[in-house]
């Protein structure tokens, strides 16, 4: 009986000691710096169809870029801005350390300059919005493995929102989804995102601009 007892007695130690990995604190605000390269998405439809007032193709191997359906109007992109650069602040008002968390974030961007050309019938022959910045609010969910010290973790997230985009030319508003993702470690952290946004504009003419940043981020989160 007494070697019996011995011979338990460890296995009970060792399921009293069962091994816990140390879990990473909680992280409530994230500062962010990030380069974007923008992309134009549907540029023949918003927003050229939509100033010119009709259907608006695409060319190729011509010194212009598109024309109207009815070959009266041509249009040519003198300037198309591709990088923009943003900061911002991402709070995590219950915290972000492991699994899905609440998400609160605000930016302020620049906006690529464009810059028209049309020859033919048009309301104007110039179309340009130029010094664009973006204030940019958004909520949505973070999911995160984080690791305590300085551990690689990784982090992921999906979010939506509104914002207000101002020109030398024009003033209007703007909408938008964002996802992206990136690891950690400490403090640091680098994501990458991809962001569909819609510039609204009421002139000339009621119109849109669709963009798609893709950004690289780097981050700073306590």
């Amino acid at each position: 009986m007494c070697l019996v007892a011995a011979l338990a007695a460890p296995d009970e130690a060792a399921q009293s000691q069962t091994y816990r990995a140390p879990k990473a604190r909680r992280h409530f605000v994230s500062v962010t710096y990030e380069t974007q390269f923008v992309h134009p998405y549907g540029f023949d439809k918003h927003p050229l169809s939509e100033l010119l007032g009709q259907p608006v193709d695409e060319v190729h191997l011509e010194s212009y870029q598109y024309r109207t359906r009815d070959q009266q109007t041509v249009v040519n992109v003198v300037e198309f801005g591709k990088r923009a650069t943003a900061i911002g602040a991402t709070v995590y008002p219950f915290g972000s350390s492991e699994g899905a968390t609440l998400a609160i974030r605000g930016s302020f961007e620049t906006v690529p300059t464009i810059r028209l050309a049309f020859t033919g019938p048009t309301p104007s022959p110039t179309y340009e919005l130029t010094n664009g910045r973006a204030t940019d609010f958004s909520i949505g969910v973070d999911m995160s493995d984080r690791s305590p010290g300085w551990g690689i973790g990784g982090h992921a997230f999906i979010m939506g929102g509104i914002g207000r985009i101002r020109t030398d030319q024009l003033d209007g508003s703007r909408y938008f989804g964002e996802g992206g993702g990136g690891v950690t470690s400490g403090p640091f952290g680098i994501d990458v995102s991809v962001k569909f946004t819609v510039n609204r504009f009421s002139t000339p003419v009621p119109h849109s601009i669709y963009m798609v940043p893709v950004s690289v981020r780097g981050t700073l989160t306590f």
